[in-house]
Order: C-alpha cells, then sequence, then structure tokens
C-alpha cells in the first residue's frame, strides 16, 4: 500500500501529461473565392515588381555612366529652382514628310499604312523609338518619331527603313533633341 501511495502520484503526473497531448492536426482548408484569389496574385505581382525596381534602382552616375559606354551623349543640367542635377541625354526626332510618291491607290496606301504602324510598335518594343505620331493638320509635315539611339546615322538609319520612307510615300529629316532623361510627357 506504501508503494501505492507513492506511485499513484507519478502515475496521475504521467496520466495527466499523455491526456493533454493533442495529436497534430491539419489546419483547416480555407477556400478563397475567385476575387479574393485575384486580389492575393495583384498583390504579389505587385510586391514583385516593387522588389524588382528596389533592386534595378540605379544611381544618377550609374545612368550616366551605361549611357557613355553605349555612345549615348549626356550632359548634367542642375534646375535652379529645386538645385536638382538633372541628367539630360541626346535623342533624335525624326521629321516624316510627304514624299515624292503619293500617288497610291487606296488598297496600296492601307497596307503602307498597316507596315508603318507595324514598324513603328517594332521600334517601340525593341527600345529604339520612344513615341511618334502624326501632326494634326494637313502640311507636308506629317508626323515624327523621337529616336532613343546614340547616333544620328542610326536613327537615320532606322527611320530610312520604315516601310512608308521605302516607298517614297515619307521623307524624313532627322534632328539631335535633348530631353531629360526618365521625364515622361503630361
Amino acid at each position: 500500500m506504501e508503494i501505492i501511495k507513492k506511485i499513484a502520484p507519478v502515475f496521475l503526473i504521467l496520466l495527466s501529461i499523455i491526456a493533454c497531448k493533442d495529436e497534430p492536426q491539419a489546419p483547416p482548408v480555407v477556400q478563397l473565392s475567385p476575387e479574393e484569389i485575384a486580389l492575393n496574385q495583384l498583390k504579389d505581382s505587385l510586391y514583385n515588381a516593387y522588389q524588382e525596381a528596389q533592386a534595378s534602382k540605379q544611381t544618377h552616375a550609374q545612368i550616366k555612366e551605361a549611357l557613355k559606354k553605349k555612345g549615348y551623349m549626356t550632359f548634367d543640367y542642375v534646375d535652379q529652382k529645386t538645385q536638382d542635377t538633372i541628367l539630360m541625354q541626346q535623342y533624335f526626332v525624326a521629321f516624316l514628310k510627304s514624299g515624292a510618291i503619293r500617288g497610291q491607290n487606296e488598297e496600296e496606301s492601307e497596307a503602307l499604312q498597316e507596315q508603318h504602324l507595324e514598324y513603328l510598335s517594332k521600334m517601340y518594343e525593341e527600345g529604339h523609338a520612344d513615341i511618334s505620331g502624326p501632326f494634326g493638320d494637313d502640311t507636308d509635315l506629317r508626323g515624327i518619331t523621337i529616336y532613343n539611339v546614340p547616333t544620328k546615322k542610326m536613327a537615320e538609319r532606322l527611320a530610312n527603313d520604315d516601310p512608308m520612307v521605302k516607298a517614297k510615300r515619307l521623307k524624313v529629316e532627322v534632328h539631335p533633341w535633348w530631353a531629360a532623361k526618365g521625364y515622361h510627357l503630361r
């Protein structure tokens, strides 16, 4: 009996430990609505884009050096009002003018216009052109393309490869143009 009195507390403690031990359970499955799934995917993509942007941030000097290595002309401009240093880069504006041969029939004109727009889209996708567009009046000056290339010779070659220029429906005149690197139209 004496042994039972000594063992009983130990037995009760072991029994309570065993009784309190819970088996691990799988977490409950939460069903998300399609809207919640889409929202989570959007949050993930925005977070990833933010992380990429943070990782790819370059300093003014790094951007300037990278442009220099590629052959671009740049200079620094200090804004007198804000005292910010602005990196200026040379671009090339191709003025598209009426060409010598404008007598294509309607079908040929439409086909050339489609090829012209495809070509300009390709220039934009490849990073050679930053903006293009027609003028809104009916003069010999038909439109512009701003080329983001290091040399005037390269801009002229790209502008002259446009199907409208090759067909002599348009001709080009290219001029160097300076703009602040990274600024956008408003």
